[in-house]
């Protein structure tokens, strides 16, 4: 069994004074305990997200923030993928150069994902906050050599679809640990790199146009790359 995650904390709780990186860092950190300790579904990557939230909650120190997350847990048993998203981090599976399968972002509106939220006392009611069980859960099989991405948002709104299947068509049932490494960090410096191009029209502008907004370039932002290629 193989379970990968990643978790993007919104931004805006700079101007709050709280470090936007802390609670998603100890929400998959919560989780990776979890996963260790044994206490959780192989079947519902969306129960660990709940109860590591939970433990969030009742933390004795109270953790402030919100992030978006997606989880997938891979059975080698049934040769089936679990996953779980809430927001806009999410995942993408190539086979053979083409894509079978990727995640649907939730959004409030342009630009507002879903996210889970510990925000500090008395902020409840002006911030978003959405439950675990809101994450877009979905089960589908999978084949040896199907190559997994797993991504914040900086990945998906400055990288083209075809871009990403470009990467991923590389390592197309890879088993080195470092090729599938180069790959990643392909991935991320390509995104990277158009964030702070002003005159690309990356997916971020094209969906910004669709919202009625004006806009050219790419987004700036927290860019998290997991590959990994099915071996069954």
């Amino acid at each position: 069994m193989v379970i990968a995650g990643v978790a993007d904390g919104v931004g805006g709780w700079r101007a709050y004074g709280i470090d936007p990186g802390e609670f998603s860092f100890h929400l998959m950190r919560t989780c990776e305990r979890l996963v260790k300790l044994g206490r959780f579904t192989p079947t519902n990557p969306s129960d660990l997200l709940a109860r590591s939230y939970c433990e969030l909650l009742h933390h004795k120190k109270a953790i402030l923030g919100s992030s978006t997350a997606c989880v997938v847990i891979l059975n080698r048993d049934n040769s089936t993928l679990y996953t779980a998203n809430i927001g806009d981090s999410g995942f993408m599976v190539v086979r053979k150069g083409r894509i079978i399968r990727k995640s649907e972002e939730q959004q409030h509106y342009f630009n507002t994902p879903f996210q889970l939220s510990l925000p500090p006392p008395g902020y409840q009611a002006d911030v978003l906050s959405d439950q675990p069980d809101s994450a877009i859960t979905d089960n589908f099989q999978v084949e040896d050599g199907d190559v997994i991405l797993v991504a914040t948002d900086g990945v998906f709104d400055n990288l083209p679809q075809n871009l990403l299947v470009d990467e991923l068509k590389k390592v197309q049932g890879e088993r080195c640990a470092s090729r599938l490494q180069m790959v990643a960090n392909s991935i991320a410096w390509m995104a990277r790199n158009l964030s702070f191009d002003e005159t690309f029209i990356s997916p971020f502008a094209e969906s910004a146009f669709a919202n009625g907004i004006n806009t050219i370039g790419g987004k700036p932002d927290d860019i998290t790359v997991l590959l990994a290629t099915v071996a069954i």
